[in-house]
């Protein structure tokens, strides 16, 4: 029975591998495009691009943002006791429900877009760039319910190369708008005498390219559905049971599963949108010079937020794959695979955030100005990289244990959790403004402050009822080892070259590789893994057959 169980389910932590895989590469193109695009747009037009963002994802989270994660746990439950049908009629009433969900957030966006961008964050200038992203709703909504439903199928394929395809798309239109907005409307600011038309504009073409690559790239996951509904309907036809839920019963279903999930994840990541209102607000009513607050968003957001998030992506793809197994494993009642999958989910994440988060800091001003060019506020972005580099373990962590928690079925522990975060958060960031008067930097501590407490709560709530204990040693201990040696040996390569060659591009290309080889190879001595772990690695076998020629396992 046992061998049946694990022939039905897939190797999570392969399948999390992949999805881990395609994130780190979405971020990487991510990266790449915002690099560019930062050049053009400058400080102030990021801001305008955050605030409008911002907004975006926040109602996206209430509208459609949790329904991949909502149908995969669904779906993947029945798959687990064989009912076909009842997964795929789960799938059909999903649809129905992105489609009018979505279809109102992207009313909502578009209407409201003045009553956002002026009162919400304090931003007018982002009312275009706004109204531009209102159809991406309804678009990621329908995309969101084929990914989760493939998920749930236990393969995350479709939804990784969808990511890749979508990601593509944006990064090419968003580069191509953007420059060509931003020129309109550097002619409009001439004309009418203006500052902040050609940052508008151009953060209005920065977010068309999001709505392009997320229609392309639910183009591509309909081409995959229509092209395996033969297979999916001889599978259905297979099914011999008879025990389907009424429409009204799986309407219900779902929004069990999802009021949950939207408000552990929109308490979860509101803190972004809270974050801007409540630093543009209060350092307006500080005095400070509306275009000087907006430099300062602009950095936060278009600089540090974006290295920092790249790490993070992994944390997010290994809780969208931990759901469904733990799902399985819950209805199974196998309560030590719950906990095997739980561990090793754990240390993957840490293996790749500590590391990440050290190196980060060691070279945080050369990668700075290797990215986005010797500017004049080049001490501010590494100063608040080198101070922010913490959350990237931390926001790795609490990420990866919401979704261990809502694979427990623990649907409520993530909202109070995140609740009570971000509650202390905000009294922590109003605090560090006002009386500290740290401007962008109590942002930064503040997001450090509710990741942390984030962190406490998941991990006691899932030791108290999966009666599980977290490897130390391995998971925390030999990463952050391993990363120390990683920092000193990086650094120590990044000013020798810099000494000889006066070349910060080949100086810190050629620490990087240094520091992921060092990493490696310090993590293998220190045993940090096991040949099991390292072959459950994308390209595991590969690596190991490197590890043991080096004689290094």
């Amino acid at each position: 029975m046992n061998t049946k169980n694990q022939r039905k389910g897939s190797d999570y932590i392969i399948q999390g591998g992949i999805l881990a895989a395609a994130s780190i590469l979405v971020r990487v193109i991510g990266l790449a495009y915002r690099i560019p695009v930062t050049r053009i747009l400058g400080p102030v037009g990021n801001s305008y691009y955050s605030a409008a963002f911002e907004v975006y994802s926040m109602v996206l989270l209430i509208s459609s943002f949790s329904l991949p994660l909502a149908v995969s746990k669904l779906v993947s439950a029945r798959m687990a006791k064989g009912k076909v049908k009842s997964a795929y009629k789960i799938f059909r009433c999903t649809l129905f429900f992105a489609l009018v969900s979505g279809g109102l957030g992207s009313l909502l966006i578009y209407f409201g877009a003045g009553f956002f961008s002026d009162i919400l964050v304090n931003t007018p200038q982002s009312k275009l760039a706004l109204q531009v992203l209102a159809p991406t709703i309804l678009i990621v909504a329908l995309m969101g319910c084929m990914r989760g439903y493939f998920q749930g199928l236990g393969s995350m394929v479709p939804t990784a190369v969808s990511q890749i395809v979508e990601q593509i798309i944006n990064a090419a239109v968003s580069i191509g708008a953007a420059w060509a907005l931003f020129r309109y409307g550097t002619k409009l600011d001439a004309l009418f005498s203006t500052e902040t038309a050609a940052y508008a504009y151009g953060a209005a073409g920065s977010t068309f390219g999001t709505g392009v690559g997320a229609f392309v790239g639910l183009l591509f996951l309909i081409f995959i559905m229509l092209a395996y509904n033969k297979v999916m309907r001889r599978k259905r036809s297979m099914d011999k049971g008879r025990d389907l839920e009424s429409t009204g019963e799986i309407y219900w279903l779902l929004m069990v599963t999802i009021i949950p999930v939207i408000l552990s994840t929109a308490v979860y990541n509101l803190s972004g949108i809270i974050d801007q209102g409540i630093f543009k607000h209060l350092m307006t009513f500080k005095k400070y010079d509306s275009m000087k607050i907006d430099e300062l968003w602009g950095i936060f957001s278009g600089e540090y937020k974006v290295l920092t998030n790249v790490p993070i992506a992994v944390a997010s793809a290994m809780a969208s794959s931990a759901i469904p197994v733990l799902t399985r494993a819950r209805v199974n009642k196998d309560r030590r695979q719950m906990r095997k999958k739980t561990e090793n989910a754990i240390r993957f994440v840490m293996v790749v955030c500590i590391p990440c988060a050290v190196g980060l800091s060691v070279l945080a001003e050369p990668i700075l100005k290797l990215l986005f060019g010797a500017k004049e506020h080049l001490g501010i972005s590494a100063s608040l990289l080198q101070m922010g580099t913490l959350s990237v373990v931390l926001y790795g962590m609490s990420t990866l244990t919401n979704g261990i928690l809502q694979g427990m079925d623990k649907m409520r522990l993530p909202v109070i959790h995140a609740t009570v975060a971000l509650i202390l958060h905000v009294g922590l960031l109003v605090l560090l403004i006002m009386v500290a008067d740290l401007n962008i930097y109590a942002v930064v501590w503040a997001n450090i402050f509710f990741a942390f407490l984030m962190c406490v709560l998941n991990s006691r709530s899932i030791v108290k009822y999966m009666k599980y204990r977290q490897e130390v040693l391995r998971t925390f201990l030999i990463p952050l080892a391993s990363s120390a040696i990683m920092g000193g040996a990086a650094y120590g390569v990044y000013q020798g070259l810099m000494m000889a060659f006066h070349n910060n591009t080949i100086a810190i290309l050629t620490a990087c590789v240094c520091a992921v080889v060092v990493y490696a190879v310090a993590l293998l001595l220190l045993k940090g893994l096991t040949e099991e772990e390292l072959l459950n690695f994308p390209k595991g076998h590969i690596l190991l057959r490197i590890a043991k020629k080096l004689r290094l396992m």
